[in-house]
């Protein structure tokens, strides 16, 4: 997959059965995020992600990807119920994270108005050695889309837990 390029678009049903599109959100920004129940990483940029998009409402879209196997409907609704979050859509199969290359949770993919990948990798520029953020990558990203421009960094490594696909416990 690459940037720059059309999003390869998918269809994902949401915990109550839901149908959604990717390609129905032409002319919103979108953050595609390889989302978990159970990843502090995933939990804590939620906060953070709820915070801003205050701020981005009407203007950018959020679609959490639950992709790991192992989590059950009931843990993935708890979750987005006790982190105040609307929408999970469920890849349990991992198609949707196998189709965008997802490894971690968090794991952030920005597709402009037009349907173009235009930032993919992690949240912040948190690692297992450093554990505060100085850069909000995901915010940059969008905002200097909101703003009309490209990102300044449009791919960075993600940080998280590893997303555990079928058969891999």
């Amino acid at each position: 997959m690459n940037l720059n390029a059309p999003a390869p678009d998918f269809l994902l049903p949401d915990l109550n059965g839901k149908l959604y599109r990717l390609s129905d959100y032409r002319g919103q920004i979108v953050v595609v995020n390889f989302w978990s129940a159970e990843c502090p990483w995933s939990e804590q940029s939620d906060s953070e992600i709820q915070n801003t998009s205050e701020a981005w409402k009407g203007r950018v879209f959020i679609l959490r990807v639950a992709s790991n196997a192992h989590e059950t409907d009931e843990m993935l609704r708890d979750a987005s119920h006790a982190r105040g979050l609307d929408i999970i859509l469920k890849d349990s199969a991992a198609q949707v994270a196998d189709l965008y290359e997802a490894q971690t949770t968090p794991h952030c993919f920005v597709v402009d108005e037009n349907g173009i990948l235009r930032y993919r990798g992690g949240f912040d520029d948190r690692t297992f050695r450093k554990r505060t953020a100085s850069r909000l990558y995901l915010r940059e990203a969008v905002d200097a889309l909101l703003a009309g421009r490209l990102p300044d960094v449009q791919e960075t490594a993600p940080y998280g837990c590893t997303i555990a696909r079928t058969g891999e416990g």
